[in-house]
């Protein structure tokens, strides 16, 4: 193994047991410390509060590498099947490091966050993330890809502000929500005709009969299964969406006018 393999297995396993720690330590402490809300949860929803915690900042970090990568790596955007793929690998390996994580907690907190959905994602994912960690394939869609950690933070808030009691017609749920819809959209969905037209561009070049069978596969397959879920995902989102700001809407209607009292004669009520 060459020094730059041993140094992304090195990445992969610091961010499964940096992940491991923030669920088990870190998360529990802050949010002891600065949500009071936090304290009054069931066993249950602590687990899926300190695994939302987690996703946020693992969504954070690896979105904002894959900008910086989609912007400024020209190798890369060069030659999307075969360009020199190092930030991504090393991008790809936190990742790796962070489903493999989230798969054990999964499986171990099944009875509060086991999600057969969640499953098939990450072992989709990891499937096509095996071509480029040991192959160095397709560095340009698997960065690509993780532009979808961008809507990670607004569903996990909304799940905060539910838990922690906020109606969903308050001001602070329905600008998340409509931020969430947005954002998911944006990143999953508008931007497949993108993905795809690479893709079609690619498809049947030199450069695409050089990738072994397997990861075609890995590539064209999780692709058009990790789509078929954010649609399905982007669907109950926008019906949500829609229904909050439906009731929103209907409740500032009903709310009564405040009535002014009736004239008085002669100074008085009778």
């Amino acid at each position: 193994m060459d020094t730059f393999s041993q140094l992304i297995l090195a990445i992969s396993v610091t961010s499964f047991l940096g992940f491991q720690w923030l669920f088990h330590r870190a998360s529990p402490w802050v949010s002891t410390c600065i949500s009071p809300g936090f304290l009054v949860l069931s066993d249950k929803q602590k687990v899926e509060w300190n695994s939302r915690i987690v996703s946020t900042l693992h969504a954070l970090l690896v979105g904002l590498f894959c900008l910086y990568i989609l912007f400024f790596d020209d190798f890369v955007n060069e030659d999307p099947v075969w360009g020199d793929p190092t930030l991504v690998k090393i991008n790809v390996a936190i990742t790796t490091g962070y489903l493999i994580s989230d798969l054990l907690l999964i499986f171990y907190y099944w009875k509060a966050i086991g999600d057969k959905f969640f499953v098939l994602h990450h072992l989709a994912a990891l499937y096509a993330y095996y071509y480029v960690l040991g192959q160095g394939t397709l560095p340009y869609f698997a960065n690509f890809r993780l532009l979808a950690e961008f809507s990670t933070p607004c569903v996990n808030q909304r799940w905060f502000f539910e838990v922690l009691g906020y109606p969903r017609t308050s001001r602070p749920n329905m600008a998340n929500g409509v931020a969430m819809a947005a954002v998911f959209f944006m990143v999953r969905i508008a931007v497949m005709p993108v993905y795809y037209g690479r893709m079609f561009v690619v498809y049947g070049t030199a450069a695409f009969y050089l990738l072994p069978w397997g990861g075609r596969v890995a590539w064209i397959g999780s692709s058009i299964c990790l789509d078929i879920m954010n649609i399905m995902w982007m669907h109950k989102i926008a019906r949500g969406c829609c229904r909050v700001l439906r009731a929103g809407h209907q409740s500032h209607a009903l709310k009564p006018q405040q009535q002014h009292p009736p004239p008085q004669e002669n100074g008085k009520i009778d």
